[in-house]
């Protein structure tokens, strides 16, 4: 689905700034539909985009730097509003004949703004008032360029916000897109709405409309598509989406690794083949994909061994496919705009940050032509999406589940048995979790079954037996992640049922580490 079809978007800049994903998300938020491209994007390319306005990103150089990321200065020129937000603003004043230098102290944390001229970026503010806000930079403008003006400032930074209505170029020093400031939605809404003149138009409800015609004229009246399911939240959405688009011409297909959490087979099929009546393969390979991992305890190569496993049982229930329906023209897949975003890096085409493919390596090995239904959206738009589409709650707030399964949550070698038993303790921990309310506000809980035996004593007698390791983690994306201070009396409940009820266990303890410096999964 191409942007320019839409009547309003705002194009975001980016220069490598840590909160440039965020910004995207803040607009969206307010129903107004936004990309990120790079700082170097092709003026030419911008024009045919047709932006309502344009967000220069925050970003870690320093703009009087001679290897720093400029915009062309063609961007100022093409009469579009534009908000440049920290090094944004920075770099405009430098371009547009300002200066720029190193702050005698940076500046990060929280500051307090006081408003000097009320309307425009500050409507709905009043002249004098002050507000907190959030501040990350190093240097500062210290000349503006001619008709600039100062809007805001603080007590560390005299040009907080600058205005240069007739350039259509307003610009911040602090954050407005963080939750650290508290009206920060305000101001970016004056700028959406009463600068840029955009309308709210962006919701799910007209996103799957919009969709299902995308999906329809890429794979045709006559192509066929095969979608590889999960049962995570982004395959499901995205197989609901295209099936209501094409129906009958999609096989989901579903292969069953003995790696996935408690009742996933079953959820599937529940959902797919009876709810939503799809053509779907369950392919039972668990004795498969255990037997090539036994023995096999690097990490590394238990990813590599169960990704190319997939690839081969996939390959091979298409080649059946072919047989019974003259083959499949589209890989369905369920790629989200994070994965778009991180796939081209601030500094131009030419240095990626990673690829992401997600069922690795499939579609060049296949053949097939993606299909991306989802490749705009982020993951709360993607469950909202899901919601329009009928998919039930339960599915759409699943917690995110590991590619390689359980595979990289049993440290050491992966055999049936500990699968069994790692997947009887997640069972209860995910239950527990929900009973106390907490299972959707946490980004990921599950348990981690440790190679470490240790004496316990049950019913008098001695037992010698595994180490299981408790995780929930609060996290926006996954990215970042700090630990959740659990209730000592869920905590409590939690390590009595594993010890009780899963035969294998005889010790909990607790994973208190925040990522960075440790990662989320174990492995």
């Amino acid at each position: 689905m191409s942007s320019s079809s839409r009547r309003d978007l705002i194009l975001i800049l980016d220069f490598g700034g840590q909160y440039t994903q965020l910004i995207a998300r803040r607009v969206r938020e307010q129903k107004v539909y936004s990309e990120i491209h790079p700082f170097n994007l092709p003026v030419a390319r911008i024009r045919e985009l047709a932006p309502r306005g344009i967000i220069l990103s925050g970003g870690p150089a320093s703009c009087y730097d001679p290897e720093a990321p400029h915009v062309s200065n063609e961007v100022y020129d093409l009469g579009v509003p534009i908000l440049g937000i920290c090094y944004g603003t920075q770099l405009t004043a430098l371009q547009l004949g300002g200066k720029v230098v190193p702050a005698e102290r940076r500046e990060y944390g929280r500051a307090t703004l006081r408003v000097k001229s009320a309307g425009g970026l500050f409507h709905g503010f009043s002249a004098g008032e002050e507000l907190p806000v959030w501040m990350s930079h190093g240097d500062r403008v210290e000349t503006l360029p001619a008709g600039f003006e100062v809007i805001a400032e603080s007590a560390n930074c005299p040009a907080a916000a600058v205005a240069a209505p007739d350039r259509k170029f307003w610009g911040v020093q602090f954050h407005p897109e963080v939750a650290h400031t508290p009206r920060g939605q305000e101001i970016l809404a004056n700028f959406l709405f009463r600068i840029c003149g955009a309308e709210p138009s962006w919701t799910m409800a007209g996103f799957v409309g919009e969709a299902v015609a995308a999906v329809s004229a890429r794979v045709g009246t006559t192509g066929h598509a095969v979608c590889g399911l999960s049962g995570g939240v982004d395959s499901s959405v995205a197989a609901a989406l295209v099936l209501r688009a094409i129906g009958a011409r999609l096989t989901c297909i579903f292969v069953d690794t003995g790696l996935q959490r408690a009742g996933e087979s079953a959820q599937v099929e529940s959902l797919f083949r009876d709810a939503f009546k799809a053509d779907l393969r369950v392919v039972e390979a668990s004795e498969r994909f255990l037997g090539k991992l036994a023995g096999v305890t690097d990490p590394e190569r238990k990813r590599k061994i169960i990704g190319g496993e997939f690839i081969a049982v996939f390959e091979e229930e298409a080649k059946k496919l072919s047989a019974t329906t003259g083959g499949a023209d589209f890989l369905v897949q369920g790629t989200l705009y994070p994965d778009v975003i991180e796939s081209v890096s601030a500094k131009g085409p030419s240095a990626t940050i990673k690829s992401h493919h997600n069922v690795g390596g499939l579609p060049e090995r296949m053949h097939l032509k993606l299909v991306e239904p989802l490749r705009e959206l982020f993951k709360d738009e993607v469950r909202a999406l899901g919601a329009e589409l009928g998919l039930p709650h339960h599915v759409l707030w699943r917690q995110p589940f590991p590619g390689p399964g359980l595979a990289v949550r049993i440290i050491g070698e992966v055999t049936r048995v500990r699968c069994d038993v790692l997947r009887a303790a997640d069972s209860i921990i995910e239950q527990e979790i929900r009973a106390a309310g907490l299972y959707e506000s946490i980004w990921q809980s599950f348990g981690v079954l440790l190679p470490v035996r240790t004496v316990g004593v049950m019913g008098d007698e001695r037992t010698y037996a595994d180490t299981l390791a408790l995780r929930a983690v609060h996290s926006r994306d996954g990215m970042t992640a700090d630990w959740v201070q659990l209730p000592y009396d869920l905590l409590a409940t939690i390590s009595s049922r594993i010890v009780n009820e899963v035969k294998g266990i005889n010790r909990v303890v607790y994973d208190i580490s925040s990522k960075p410096p440790a990662t989320i999964e174990w492995e």
